[in-house]
């Protein structure tokens, strides 16, 4: 089966109510527009290239701040701007897993 894109990524986003461990407590939503924003620069979206999508709690909030690629269903986490662009020069464009930043 044929994907639409190479890579489809998915971003926790999620604010507890309760004031619990969540991703957005760690800048998700920024980091988030950061690659988004990085991924269009260097012209990577569209049909056979990247998607960066926002969602909603994946229940790995305890962890840091957690985004999954696909089709290979890779979690990480990521703490700043540098372990986004790692990702994108590593993963996104090289095909290579980011061992340091995997989510176990």
């Amino acid at each position: 089966m044929n994907s639409f894109y190479k890579y489809h990524l998915f971003f926790c986003t999620n604010q507890r109510d309760s004031g619990g461990a969540c991703c957005a407590n760690h800048n998700a939503q920024a980091l988030r527009d950061h690659m988004k924003a990085r991924i269009k620069t260097l012209g990577l979206t569209g049909k056979g290239g990247i998607r960066i999508n926002t969602a909603g709690c994946m229940d790995r909030c305890a962890l840091g701040p957690a985004l999954v690629v696909y089709p290979e269903a890779t979690w990480y986490r990521y703490q700043n701007e540098q372990d986004i662009e790692e990702i994108i020069k590593t993963h996104l464009q090289k095909g290579q897993i980011v061992s340091r930043l995997l989510l176990e």
